[in-house]
């Protein structure tokens, strides 16, 4: 439990006039869920409705918000950030052992385990793995050989990482992710499937990271490359060779083929679909469903499974909700137009 004048230091912030800097709160919740005693913030116009029935009693919003509320109002420049600073303090992550190999890990003689690191029950570390200071690695997770994690990693329980992944700093596996596994590449010869071999790797760089059951694929040849600061949701497959640049989001059930390039501060949502060998530029952003076809400039704004500009996008389905009546019009004007080619042959008949 805080004072209102220690969350205020927390975030570096003054309190409004007439605010009591001795009210005790004692949590930091969402608008919709806080009651008396607690802290929310908004940052969201979608959010007005919800901001003024709150029954929290303190709130964080924009340094330029200037409606009036009935409880106490703290201006920041990033609600968000100041939340997440005040969240962090009212609900402390519990600090977990460090320098200790649990008796029924498996770790092979060959690894370097930091003195620092923590490997739990289960954990198989394979030869030749190097593990970094700080890192986590939890309950039945296994590392495969030669692969490198660097400091302050966290692989959590039952993710698989084969061999030869290479991983940054601070980067985190949830559970049942599979990092490094062979790509889907088969070859048809004499009436059936055979398998292309991938002998490859992953790289994650720093600050990475990858949600429960997602599959990243190890490159056919070289490596399979997501750069720093991407998040992956839970539930993506990301296909061998591809390439995913600096502070990308990919969201759940999406999928990205062999060989494709997304630049920079790309965003796909749900269920998108990229093609192989495609390159998509730095910001683009593809709605949900959205499919990605062809190379798709810097900055483009795609919908649809073709992938087309979200404009026009937006256009066609407006068209497609207005083709009931549509059909109607065209029905009735086709009646018209029968009525007037009868008149006019009774017309001409009679001339």
């Amino acid at each position: 439990m805080f004072t209102l004048h220690e969350v205020a230091q927390f975030i570096g912030c003054e309190l409004p006039n007439g605010a009591d800097p001795a009210m005790r709160l004692f949590g930091a919740t969402s608008l919709d869920q806080a009651v008396p005693g607690q802290i929310a913030f908004y940052d969201d116009p979608r959010y007005l409705q919800a901001l003024r029935a709150t029954k929290a009693d303190v709130v964080l919003v924009p340094s330029a918000f200037d409606e009036a509320l009935p409880g106490v109002v703290l201006r920041v420049a990033n609600p968000i950030m100041a939340f997440e600073t005040l969240y962090e303090r009212f609900t402390p992550t519990a600090p977990f052992p460090t320098g200790e190999i649990h008796p029924a890990a498996v770790v092979d003689p060959s690894a370097e385990v930091d003195p620092t690191a923590l490997i739990e029950a289960g954990a198989v570390i394979e030869a030749g793995v190097k593990i970094g200071p700080r890192t986590r690695v939890e309950a039945n997770a296994f590392i495969g050989r030669n692969s490198q994690l660097g400091e302050g990693c966290h692989v959590q329980a039952n993710a698989v990482l084969r061999e030869s992944t290479l991983m940054g700093a601070r980067v985190i596996i949830h559970s049942n992710a599979v990092i490094g596994g062979d790509g889907f590449g088969f070859y048809f010869n004499d009436g059936a499937h055979h398998r292309l071999p991938h002998r490859g790797y992953v790289q994650l760089d720093d600050d990475v990271e990858v949600g429960s059951c997602t599959t990243i694929d190890r490159g056919r040849f070289g490596r399979t490359w997501i750069q720093a600061g991407t998040k992956i949701d839970n539930l993506v497959q990301i296909a061998h060779n591809v390439i995913i640049g600096k502070h990308c989001l990919i969201i759940s059930q999406t999928g990205i083929s062999g060989s494709a390039r997304l630049g920079k501060y790309v965003t796909l949502a749900g269920q998108v679909g990229v093609v192989g060998h495609v390159e998509v530029g730095d910001q683009v952003v593809v709605a949900a469903k959205g499919g990605v076809s062809k190379d798709a400039p810097a900055g483009s704004q795609l919908m649809g499974m073709y992938g087309i500009p979200a404009k026009d996008a937006r256009e066609l389905v407006a068209h497609y909700r207005r083709l009931p009546k549509t059909a109607v019009k065209i029905k009735n004007l086709e009646a018209e137009l029968r009525e007037l080619k009868a008149a006019v042959s009774e017309l001409l008949a009679k001339a």
